[in-house]
């Protein structure tokens, strides 16, 4: 795999020709809705291992058994086929990557995902957390909406669903007081228990994702006490326990600052713990990097003492936020900008797009018509494929995505033609 950053000469046409694909297959691999590129826009041009092209007659099913691959695995090599209803002569279909390893693959979405995109993401998925369980002071579970299709969705493409629980708010807003009130009392927790097991057992989950938010020092025994108490109810009735931390990872004086507590115990009791912050639609930090590949690093030479490579997780977000300049805490305004729009607005400010390459993100800097200034900071595939070369260097288990509800392109074609994505149902 290749990733091709654009140069102010590049067009789709010159740069597929360099690499000698077709425009077309570039546009498509990428999400490109033009040929208006923008310099310093990251392109991806995969390296297939086999391909094949329909001839009439031709299923995907009847391809997928010549070649001894899935169906599914087929979807995942080239995406467009999920919007297909019919193949035609002269399609060009990829069969395979060489890969390095076996990567698990976990995404977070709502239940009110598009289901058009909620097929096309689901080959790329091991595990996918939906967002619709809200805990309560007193153990008791507050749902929001109908979960019931995209549980049974999922697994039709060997996707496992978990149940994701969090005091979070839908809309994303913490509460620290209903955490506390659920690590002080244990019938709360016994309740809650409960609670979890009946919505398991009667909506078909596969386990349960616990998030995590406020672990420090201070009540890491409390969070051991009753993560343990969770955990032992759950297995013993044959489901699996996950937990989301958020590291609550930040850049202080130029050094990297973060929780140090002892993951121990969590790492024994967890099936999988998954690292990640997630991303609203809103912000109350000043412009900075989404995400940042060195601080993550040094966040992993700490926790690894703590949690088993083959156990860890590590978050990606997908999303970037535009900050009115200057920025001037809770009175400049602050946008969520998804991958699909990006490179379009730039496009629309006529910006160029820089690389920061400590924190191995992209950003820009745009002018309104009526002469505001704003920075963008976002994920790119470099960023992506950065992140990956950490799962690579320290054998980690994989990586979270937040959220599914928009279709990245570039994200899973970086993933898929360099990893094989673990499924744990058939």
């Amino acid at each position: 795999m290749i990733i091709h950053v654009v140069q102010s000469d590049d067009t789709v046409q010159s740069i597929a020709e360099y690499y000698g694909i077709s425009a077309d297959q570039l546009i498509q691999d990428n999400g490109l809705i033009s040929d208006n590129l923008v310099v310093g826009q990251s392109i991806v041009i995969p390296e297939p291992e086999t391909i094949y092209t329909v001839k009439e007659g031709d299923t995907l099913l009847n391809i997928a058994n010549s070649y001894n691959v899935s169906v599914i695995q087929l979807l995942a090599n080239n995406p467009y086929l999920s919007d297909r209803e019919y193949l035609y002569p002269g399609d060009t279909i990829v069969i395979s990557y060489i890969r390095k390893r076996l990567l698990t693959t976990h995404g977070n979405t709502v239940p009110t995902i598009n289901k058009t995109t909620l097929r096309k993401t689901l080959p790329y998925l091991t595990y996918i957390s939906v967002l619709n369980y809200t805990a309560t002071n007193s153990g008791e579970i507050i749902s929001y909406y109908d979960d019931t299709d995209i549980i049974q969705i999922s697994k039709s493409y060997g996707v496992a669903p978990l149940m994701l629980l969090t005091t979070l708010t839908i809309q994303g807003k913490a509460n620290l007081v209903v955490d506390t009130s659920i690590l002080l009392n244990e019938d709360f927790q016994n309740r809650q228990i409960e609670n979890i097991l009946t919505i398991l057992k009667s909506k078909g989950y596969y386990g349960l994702n616990l998030s995590l938010q406020y672990i420090n020092l201070a009540n890491i025994q409390l969070y051991e006490d009753y993560f343990t108490k969770v955990t032992n109810r759950l297995n013993s009735e044959g489901y699996q326990v996950f937990v989301t931390i958020n590291p609550n990872i930040n850049l202080v004086n130029n050094e990297v600052t973060f929780q140090k507590v002892d993951y121990s115990i969590i790492n024994r009791l967890a099936q999988n713990i998954i690292f990640t912050s997630y991303e609203w639609a809103f912000s109350i930090n000043p412009p900075s990097p989404i995400t940042s590949v060195y601080q993550t690093e040094v966040f992993l030479e700490y926790v690894l003492n703590y949690i088993s490579a083959d156990k860890l997780i590590i978050g990606i977000a997908t999303l970037g936020y535009d900050w009115e300049l200057p920025y001037v805490a809770g009175i400049s305004n602050v946008n969520l900008i998804s991958f699909d729009n990006v490179n379009d607005f730039a496009k629309e400010y006529e910006a160029t797009i820089q690389f920061d390459d400590v924190s191995q993100t992209p950003y820009f800097i745009y002018t309104t018509n009526e002469f505001v200034n704003h920075v963008v900071w976002f994920i790119n595939s470099r960023t992506i494929n950065a992140i990956l070369d950490l799962v690579s260097k320290y054998n980690l288990k994989g990586i979270s995505i937040w959220n599914i509800t928009v279709f990245n392109p570039q994200l899973w074609l970086i993933v898929n033609s360099q990893y094989e994505i673990e499924k744990v149902i058939v």
